[in-house]
């Protein structure tokens, strides 16, 4: 398989993934003008299979790191399969009530809410949870508690900017705020999920023998399994407008299939330069770039959606503040970990 085994490249990487995290959901935006995101979310988590699988006949079967994409998948322990699907049964919940966030909130609040709340929690399951912190000198937990105290202040002027907004278009705020928080909550756990499946010799943390294509494809599985459970629910009682059906599903247009695919695309091929890199970037820097997805988001809901455009006055400030309150925390975090 293919690695990316010098540092800097491997910061590239995740700020690749961290750019395609933050970008996908605007396939959703675009399929919404026609289409109803419980339809668009069967062709995004097929589009997740297809490209994991993409990526492991493609470089993770190339190279000279590891053992070829079939033949790791061959090897795998049970544990490790149960890790990384795990990892995507937990993303795969939060991503649903996600995208539910967005089709109520927009961009520009359910990824500074949900993401926020999501890379927060990371941060201090794999700092504080996991012991990390304990290897951390005094200036990198005051960095971390001072990025995280951003974070926090961050979210609450989107919440701010959000009610605002929803107060002026005369129409309840509160569900997606709910469901973007609930979202962050569960996006929180998979990424640690997935990296005890791997084998620590391509990642430290790791538990199990899986190689980054391999764990990526059985994550997505995961993430397959949960779609098929939930999502027939979420059809059945939307959190907006009437239920939805199958038959409305398969006489889709081709191009409504097509942009929930290239949602999937986007979003596992962010996953997979990931893991590609995570080896060289360590776990922390790759968790804190990679997560790093709302200051991208908010920049499409904002300039290119115009999701705030009407907004009371003063909305506009609170969102440019919110947005470099993201920048500085991201700096400052991601500094703290390298020091």
């Amino acid at each position: 398989m293919v690695l990316i085994e010098n540092y800097w490249l491997a910061v590239l990487a995740c700020v690749f993934c961290m750019t395609c995290w933050g970008s996908w959901s605007n396939t959703q935006k675009l399929a919404a003008k026609t289409w109803r995101f419980e339809l668009f979310y069967w062709d995004y988590v097929i589009g997740l299979v297809l490209t994991a699988l993409l990526w492991g006949f493609t470089f993770g079967s190339m190279g000279n790191n590891g053992q070829p994409f079939w033949e790791d998948i061959m090897q795998a322990t049970k544990v490790s399969i149960f890790y990384a699907m795990l990892g995507g049964v937990v993303w795969n919940i939060g991503n649903l009530l996600f995208v539910a966030a967005i089709a109520l909130a927009g961009m520009a609040v359910a990824f500074p809410i949900g993401g926020g709340i999501a890379w927060l929690g990371g941060i201090l399951f794999n700092y504080f949870i996991e012991d990390a912190a304990a290897e951390m000198g005094t200036l990198p937990k005051t960095m971390l508690f001072i990025g995280v105290g951003i974070i926090f202040v961050a979210i609450y002027l989107c919440m701010l900017a959000y009610k605002k907004l929803a107060a002026h278009q005369q129409k309840p705020s509160t569900l997606g705020i709910v469901l973007s928080v609930l979202a962050g909550l569960f996006f929180a756990f998979f990424y640690g999920f997935v990296v005890k499946s791997f084998d620590p010799k391509f990642v430290d943390g790791g538990a199990g023998n899986l190689g980054p294509f391999s764990g990526t494809l059985f994550f997505t599985l995961g993430a397959l399994v949960t779609t098929i459970l939930f999502n027939p629910i979420v059809m059945r009682f939307p959190v907006q407008g009437d239920p939805v059906t199958f038959k409305q599903y398969f006489s889709g247009a081709p191009k409504n299939h097509l942009t929930g695919l290239l949602g999937g695309l986007i979003w596992a091929s962010g996953m997979a330069v990931s893991f590609m890199a995570v080896g060289s970037a360590n776990p922390a820097v790759s968790y804190s770039l990679s997560n790093a997805s709302p200051v991208v988001a908010i920049l499409w809901g904002v300039f290119v959606w115009k999701e705030f455009k009407g907004a009371p006055k003063g909305t506009n400030l609170i969102l440019t503040v919110m947005f470099v309150l993201f920048l500085v925390a991201l700096g400052i975090i991601t500094a703290s970990k390298v020091i």
